[in-house]
């Protein structure tokens, strides 16, 4: 089996992608469509793909049920929750505070994504946890040649947001699912060529890109980030730049999906 090119899409999935979508991503709907296109002229040329899938239960730590004030109103979508909050009583977690706490407290130590309070999303088993329509189609188109696509899972654990599809933010200890996908890893870098597309890219694209340049900076140097199929999430675009702008440093290529595979 050829080992040259292979596709890594992060969290294609309704919620995302879909106007109707719980937390849609603006332009999304335009990336899968170029994301797509891309598959299917070059469904020759890819040896492999990987979709990850975002799954989480109801009450996930980056949930609204997962947190109540002292009148046990659940906070509103996209509010911040701070460690110091907690403490003086402003939120409190309604399961695990031990952890929760913890969980806050390393980090915000680590200084890389505050937490916030996302709209439900991607609940296991749930329409919004699919993959785009669009990009389905082409995956099929692309597997009838006797292909299979690969997918990898993240989020399941309640108590760690899992941004990049390598680890979870904090990885929790006798929690494997948290942990360094050392296997993933392995398993991409086998490949020649990554191209890196996804939603959103603030976020789970800008993770995956940084985790792979921290811990596998050999699969990060095969990475081609498709940059046209991807957006931000609104007025987030400023948590992601630097790790993009530490990738261009690094020398990791940056393409558009008209362009031809290399």
């Amino acid at each position: 089996m050829r080992k040259k090119n292979a596709i890594l899409i992060i969290d294609a999935q309704y919620d995302f992608c879909n106007p109707a979508g719980s937390l849609y991503v603006n332009g999304a709907v335009e990336d899968m469509q170029r994301l797509s296109d891309f598959i299917v002229r070059n469904k020759e040329e890819i040896d492999h793909i990987c979709v990850t899938l975002d799954f989480h239960p109801v009450n996930d730590i980056s949930h609204p049920s997962f947190w109540q004030d002292e009148n046990g109103n659940f906070p509103p979508p996209f509010t911040p929750i701070t460690l110091a909050e907690v403490k003086a009583g402003k939120w409190k977690p309604r399961f695990y505070p031990q952890e929760a706490a913890q969980y806050l407290t390393e980090l915000e130590a680590q200084g890389q994504f505050p937490h916030f309070i996302w709209t439900e999303h991607c609940l296991i088993g749930s329409k919004g946890a699919s993959l785009d329509d669009t990009l389905l189609a082409a995956l099929r188109t692309w597997t009838l040649d006797g292909k299979w696509y690969q997918a990898v899972t993240k989020g399941t654990n309640p108590l760690t947001e899992h941004f990049g599809i390598f680890m979870a933010q904090i990885p929790l200890p006798n929690a494997p699912e948290t942990q360094l996908n050392q296997e993933l890893i392995d398993s991409l870098a086998s490949y020649e060529n990554v191209y890196l597309a996804g939603e959103a890219k603030s976020h789970c694209v800008a993770t995956s890109l940084r985790q792979a340049m921290e811990y596998a900076p050999h699969l990060a140097s095969k990475m081609i980030v498709l940059e046209d199929c991807m957006s931000d999430v609104t007025g987030l675009g400023h948590l992601g730049k630097p790790i993009y702008e530490e990738a261009k440093k690094r020398g990791i290529r940056f393409a558009k999906s008209s362009e031809p595979i290399v």
